[in-house]
């Protein structure tokens, strides 16, 4: 699991333009470093992940520091801020039990509902959980929503 931030917890992806500029750029990056996301969630200081690494992934630094090279060249451009410091960092939490890996995924599906932004995940437009509830089996969804993620430890101060 991953959570990106900006610098100051700055409110930079602020537009629906920015926010499908950094969703695309994980989405687009994640397929060429040979990262599956199975998660996300975009927001205007923040992001969240979960992501798995194909047999022959690149590394997830290479990976990240190129979304975030990208993203702030590209807002920055948009702004008309020449070198502007956009993120702060990442942090990364390797999941290695199941239960504590599909708390996860429903704490990511859910983030929006959880700071206010909708009252059902799928209409949240920069996450996953619509795409999930499309491609996943009903039981799967029960499942993964089903699952408490109140006290899944993630910082996520924003």
């Amino acid at each position: 699991m991953i959570t990106g931030a900006t610098l100051r917890k700055q409110l930079l992806f602020s537009t629906p333009a920015k926010l499908t500029l950094l969703e695309n750029e994980l989405l687009t990056l994640a397929k060429q470093y040979n990262w599956q996301l199975e998660a996300w969630a975009v927001f205007m200081n923040h992001y969240h992940l979960i992501a798995r690494g194909e047999a022959y992934a690149e590394r997830l630094d290479e990976y990240l520091n190129h979304v975030h090279s990208n993203t702030a060249r590209e807002l920055n451009s948009q702004d008309n801020r020449a070198a502007r410091p956009v993120w702060y960092n990442y942090w990364e939490t390797r999941l290695t039990y199941q239960r504590s890996y599909l708390a996860r995924l429903n704490y990511v599906h859910q983030n929006a509902v959880k700071h206010g932004l909708v009252s059902i995940a799928s209409q949240y437009q920069w996450c996953s959980a619509a795409w999930f509830e499309r491609t996943a089996t009903p039981s799967a969804v029960k499942t993964i929503y089903g699952l408490k993620s109140d006290r899944v430890r993630v910082y996520d101060d924003y």
